[in-house]
């Protein structure tokens, strides 16, 4: 049994069974079973029924997502219910996108050898889909992965994160209720080490769904079978640039919110902060007030707004990595102990440049400030690692917001706002380390499916 925990003070929660080798290999025929037999194939108007009225089943449920997520994720209870709110919506997208998803016709006729024929594509389900998800949003990056699946076709297995898996698995019974036929989506929650890689490199699996850490994902896309296709999301160290024009009355809270959103727990949240040294000053001053006045503490409160991270060993390591800066030379602002589970958010200002902090991603309440004095100078910096996801400058100089927009290394620059911006149907990816493919409902739905092309001569 697999022991499901509140991540704030860790009281049970509930028991799940955990899936074995032959439970492993029943989900896998059946899902290899579904996609051979064309016959039972469903119609576009079904899938747009099956997700519409799970959408609505979803919204019905609102509360209860909201307070799972809560509960067995640690996210603040007013964070918790916009994650289901967006949920729904991107359940809804995947719905719509139907009615817009088609192929293309290929001109023909061109030449002598083309003449009398005519060409076009059409869009298959690429084949089984293994689903691998993170705790951090474990609903809304559940919908990502299996929402796209259902509408274009694909049988898909998922499997949560062992530390969140209860919304996946209230979602995966909602869509029943919806009427998605059995085995179309399954659950996979391995007893044991070695079957989650089982599962993705075993080659009825057509398509591997990666969100988590860089270490594991290029790991599995390197076992994956011959053929097999894959997206990767991992994360990034975002890089923020607060430029000498930039109007800090439009800078702190959104740096506040990208920084501290569900602890810092969350791929592309705001981490590193370079400030023109004009403005450093001020910076920390305004910043740091905010930040001290977070609310801390229980994520069912209505008032929290920073909760737990998702284990107390998460704890002792950005603790460790904040203790590493400091010895450094950083100074720290803020930060501490609230609990066992839980950090005070802090602000490291000027740690080394080689510190834990300044090159990994320390998905915890902690930012690091930096001073510039040339735009360049920060430019550098914030390209200067081997990961890249979003990032984003501060700045009431079009010129400059240009300038830099064109030269960040990074899959998308946000322009006055905080790098953790995102809305679901945008393409999400990260560049280099950071990641392999492209997430986003629309983007998704797309990659999950084969195109292929069909000649008729006259």
């Amino acid at each position: 049994m697999i022991e499901v925990v509140q991540a704030f003070d860790r009281q049970p929660i509930t028991s799940l069974p955990g899936d074995d080798e032959a439970a492993l290999e029943r989900k896998l025929t059946t899902a290899a079973r579904l996609l051979a037999d064309r016959t039972h194939w469903l119609e576009k108007y079904e899938k747009i029924e099956i997700l519409n009225r799970l959408g609505d089943l979803v919204e019905s449920r609102r509360e209860t997502f909201g307070h799972l997520i809560a509960r067995e994720g640690g996210k603040p209870l007013t964070d918790a219910l916009v994650e289901t709110d967006r949920a729904i919506d991107g359940i809804r997208n995947a719905a719509d996108m139907l009615r817009v998803s088609a192929g293309a016709e290929i001109p023909m006729g061109m030449t002598r050898a083309s003449a009398g024929r005519r060409a076009f594509t059409i869009h298959e389900p690429i084949g089984v889909v293994a689903a691998v998800s993170a705790f951090n949003h474990p609903l809304n990056l559940i919908v990502h992965q299996v929402a796209p699946a259902v509408a274009v076709g694909c049988p898909v297995i998922v499997k949560p994160a062992t530390a969140t898996p209860l919304c996946c698995f209230e979602l995966v019974g909602l869509l029943t209720e919806a009427g998605l036929p059995e085995g179309w989506v399954q659950t996979f929650l391995p007893e044991k080490r070695g079957l989650s890689e089982a599962l993705v490199t075993d080659p009825r699996i057509a398509f591997l769904s990666f969100i988590g850490s860089a270490k594991v994902g290029w790991s599995l896309r390197s076992k994956l079978a011959p053929g097999a296709r894959c997206a990767l999301e991992h994360g990034g160290v975002a890089p923020v640039i607060v430029d000498r024009k930039a109007d800090l009355d439009r800078v702190i809270e959104p740096l506040v919110k990208g920084g501290y959103y569900h602890a810092g727990q969350v791929c592309v949240s705001v981490q590193r902060i370079y400030v023109h040294e004009a403005l450093e000053e001020e910076f920390l001053k305004r910043f740091s007030a905010r930040v001290s006045a977070l609310k801390v503490g229980d994520p069912l409160l209505p008032e929290t707004e920073v909760g737990p991270l998702i284990h107390p060993s998460e704890v002792t390591r950005v603790a460790a990595w904040t203790d590493e800066a400091v010895a450094g030379g950083a100074r720290l602002m803020g930060g501490g102990r609230h609990s066992e589970t839980t950090l005070m958010p802090g602000i490291l200002v000027h740690p080394p440049r080689n510190a834990k902090v300044s090159t990994l991603e320390a998905f915890g309440p902690i930012t690091c400030v930096y001073a510039f004095q040339h735009l360049d100078e920060a430019l550098a910096a914030a390209n200067s690692l081997p990961v890249a996801f979003q990032s984003s400058i501060f700045t009431e100089d079009l010129r400059t917001a240009f300038y830099a927009a064109e030269r960040l290394d990074a899959s998308t620059v946000l322009v006055n706002d905080h790098t953790a911006f995102r809305t679901d149907w945008m393409p999400f990816r990260g560049r280099r380390e950071s990641g392999y493919g492209i997430g986003g409902i629309p983007y998704t739905m797309r990659e999950m499916t084969a195109e292929k092309m069909i000649v008729f001569k006259n």
